[in-house]
Parts: C-alpha cells; structure tokens; sequence
C-alpha cells in the first residue's frame, strides 16, 4: 500500500474537491480567513494544507472575481534574520521565474507580493486530486498509466529546466491529476531551497527524502540530472506502491540513496529500464530527458509507435526484453532470475567502431572480444542473433548472449548488461570472482524474448566492465521483429 509520512499536509496543498472546501477539511484545519485581504485584492477563504514551509489557501480574487491558491511563505524555525531575508528573496525570484514556465503542465503563477514582509505566491487553483491521493485510494498503476503521468511531468521539468529553473521537489504530492484531464506539477522554486541548507536549516529535512537525489543528499551542487533522479523514484513509487529507497528514519533513508541501489521492481514491466536509466547514482550517466521522453511516450502509447529505428518492444502487460542468467553470475542482492529490458530509442544497427576490438559474423552468430590491459579477457558471443515472428519469442528461437571473462590470476570483476547504444538494461551491478588455477574462465548467459504487437528492436548487446577497469565491450548485434 502506498504512503507517504512526509506528504500528509502538501499533499492537497493546490488541489481542491469539487465541494471546495473539503481539501481543508481534510487536513484538520477549517479556519476560515475570509476577514484576511492580502495585497488589497486577494481573500482567503480557508486553508487548503499547512506544512513547514508555509500555508496554502483557498482565496478569491477581488478584482478579477475568480478563485486562486495563495501560498503564504514562511522560513522554518531557527533561521537568523538574514537567512531569513536571503531565502525570502530567492523564493520570490524563484516564483517569477517559474511564472515564465511556458508549459501546460506547470501550474499557472499568477501573482507574487508582499505582505508582512513574506512573499505570498498567487497560482491558479487545481481542481481534482494529487498522484499521491490516487496512489492512496486505488494503490500501484499500470505501467502504462504511470508512463503517461510520467511523460507529463518530464514536459513540465523540460520546460523548466529550458528557462533555468529547477523544481528539487519531485513526488506525487506534487503532481496535480486535475479534473480536466491534465497532469500538473506543482510547487515549482518554492518548496525547497537549494542546496545543503534545504536539510539543515532546522535539524529535518525539508521535503521528502526518499525522493532526494544522492548529489543533492551529499550537499554537491543539483542541476536538471537531480530532477530526472525524483521523477525515477516517482515512476517506481507509482508501480511499484512504495518509494525504492525509505526506511524507518531520514538518515537511513538518505544512506539508502547514496549507497544502494533500489530492489529490483516487479509490477514496472516496460518502465523498468526507463527507471533504472534515471536512477543512476552519477548524474552524468543518467538517461538523457529527451530519450526518456521518447521512452515514456512509446509506453504510454504503444499503438501510435512505428517500427522505424530501435525502440521499446512493450505493452502494459509486461516488460519490453526478459533474459534468464547463467549459473556463474552472481547478484546483489541474489536472485533465481535476472531481468534484462530495452530502451534504446533512436538507434538503428550498431556500428563497429576501430580501437583494437574485432568481431565476427558467423550464419546467424556474432562474437565480440577485447583485452582488458589488466590480465582480464572479456568476450561475449551471440546466437539466434536474427528473429523475425510471433512475440513472445519461442524459447528455442531466442537471441541468447554469452559473456567469457578469462583471468590469468583471481580477480573479482564487476559487471552488466547493457545495449549497443549504451542504454544500461541490467538495473544492478553483477560480481564474479573468476581466474582460479582450477577454473580460470566463467561465463553468463542471457536470453532475449520481447512483448508486442509489432514493432522491431535493432541494437546490440554488450557487457560493461566496472572493475578492476572501467570498460565495455563492442555490442553483438541483433534485431528482434514482431510480427503480431
């Protein structure tokens, strides 16, 4: 079941029900402000949400007679005077800022001002409920329903991260499921401030941990790499029920973000290489937003796709590749069966490129090797590399890839899979102790089977070195078509 400790007052903070009044209710304040005029024009009609950064009211506008969601700033306790007057400062810059954001699924910012020397940010006021109310009510979503609710949040992070803003503050309380249809993300520039600070100010984190990115939780700069890292732990909280990362405390749950990766998800079919590719621990590896944009449409919406180029071979029901390991590979955390799943949008047949490495195309098998420099030999070797059929593919037909590591001396080696383009489709590390007199060679084996209607996969695969060196070995090609 789905829950957020951390989300109980922002939650409906620019929400209202139909009724108006009963996101207030709902979250124990029905204080009336209808005496309070902020700025001569703006009166507050009752509290929609209350947290540690402020109040959110339900208002009228008196001069253009609509109602509107006025958030009533205020710096959380401990803060000096000038920290005080920093912070208000960079929250309205922040606020006018967002106000440029040129895109329909940002909520709208309508005003800023002044008032007992605070900024009170005027936004427009979302009818319907927030993702972390449906998540609560009717639990985990189909991966193709959270991959179009998460293919709305990346345009509205796009378009801010093209004007210079950041949101930091990524969950499903924060995504708005207006009654209109829309999918609004709220809360731009204003619900955290930057850096460090956001976790110290009073001795608790400000905002909810579990969907901090590990930069940020180390106190390094952000930049829009840590918004895709909060939009991968919303897409798993969203299939999967529960964010990847929380445990019984902020410390240990900020612990969890930096030094361990998420359990394997289960319910994420297509979106797990999507998710996987947007939470990698170094920003700069994370997948790019405009290819997991493509991603996320693909699932959302499988029947307008093409079969032009690489793509995702998927449907709601199940992930876009299944592979099954050899014996030899060793996982972390273990595991009967390893998944291995694609996204590789945009990518026609992979092409070899010089530097030493050699392959070789044999009927329908292909191998690729290289050397290491470090007494490690690395090849991988393919077969059934060619499928044209019904999906799923019958198991006898299956592309299937063998990794051989030989090592002159022991050697314990870190590993994946990944595809020809460099899309990571194994979401953890694998270990593999080899170069023992006795057995100096290990392999691992995965089989490739595809879901969908139609459509075709053409990449490659390949196995990245983490240790002892850093390296990847050139791709086998293969292609997949399906042919319903």
């Amino acid at each position: 079941m789905y829950y957020d400790e951390d989300e109980t007052v922002s939650e409906t903070a620019f929400t209202a029900t139909t009724a108006g009044s009963a996101a207030g209710t709902a979250a124990g304040t029905d204080a009336a402000g209808g005496d309070r005029l902020i700025a001569g024009r703006y009166r507050l009609l009752s509290r929609l949400g209350e947290g540690g950064m402020g109040t959110v009211w339900r208002a009228r506008d008196e001069t253009l007679y609509r109602e509107v969601a006025v958030k009533e700033v205020r710096a959380p306790a401990g803060l000096g005077p000038g920290d005080i007057t920093r912070m208000y400062g960079r929250l309205e810059r922040e606020a006018w800022a967002a106000a440029r954001i040129p895109d329909r699924n940002v909520v709208t910012i309508h005003d800023v001002v002044m008032e007992d020397d605070r900024p009170w940010i005027v936004m427009e006021l979302i009818r319907g409920q927030s993702l972390a109310d449906l998540l609560r009510a009717e639990g985990p979503l189909t991966p193709r329903h959270a991959a179009h609710i998460g293919g709305e949040v990346l345009s509205a992070l796009r378009a801010a991260h093209a004007v210079g803003v950041e949101h930091r503050d990524v969950k499903p309380a924060n995504v708005l499921l207006a009654e209109d249809g829309r999918v609004v993300l709220s809360d731009f520039g204003i619900a955290m401030v930057e850096g460090s600070t956001a976790l110290t100010m009073t001795g608790e984190l400000v905002g909810s941990p579990e969907y901090l990115p590990p930069e940020r939780a180390l106190g390094r700069p952000s930049g829009p790499e840590s918004d895709l890292w909060s939009l991968g732990v919303l897409l798993y909280a969203a299939v999967e029920g529960l964010s990847p990362f929380r445990h019984d405390t902020a410390l240990s749950t900020l612990r969890a973000v930096v030094d361990e990766e998420p359990p394997v998800p289960t319910r994420a079919g297509p979106l797990a290489p999507v998710i996987a590719g947007l939470l990698r621990k170094e920003p700069a590896e994370r997948t790019p937003a405009g290819e997991a944009a493509e991603a996320l449409r693909e699932i959302a919406h499988p029947d307008a796709t093409t079969t032009a180029g690489a793509r995702v071979l998927a449907d709601s029901a199940g992930p876009a590749t299944r592979a099954t390991a050899g014996p030899d590979a060793v996982a972390a955390p273990p595991r009967k069966r390893r998944t291995v799943a694609f996204v590789a949008a945009g990518v026609a047949a992979c092409v070899l490129i010089g530097g030493g490495i050699a392959y070789a195309l044999n009927g329908n098998d292909a191998e690729t090797g290289t050397g290491t420099g470090s007494g490690l030999r690395l090849s991988v070797a393919g077969t059934n590399t060619t499928y044209t059929g019904s999906c799923p593919i019958p198991e006898g037909r299956a592309p299937a890839f063998t990794a051989t590591f030989t090592a002159s001396e022991p050697t314990l080696i870190s590993y994946r899979w990944v595809s020809g383009d460099g899309s990571v489709v194994d979401p953890h590390w694998r270990t593999l102790s080899v170069g023992d007199k006795a057995e100096p060679t290990k392999r691992d084996t995965v089989r490739l089977t595809a879901y969908a209607k139609t459509g075709t996969l053409r990449t490659g695969m390949a196995v990245e070195l983490q240790s002892p060196i850093r390296t990847t070995s050139n791709p086998v090609p293969f292609q997949i078509t399906c042919t319903g």
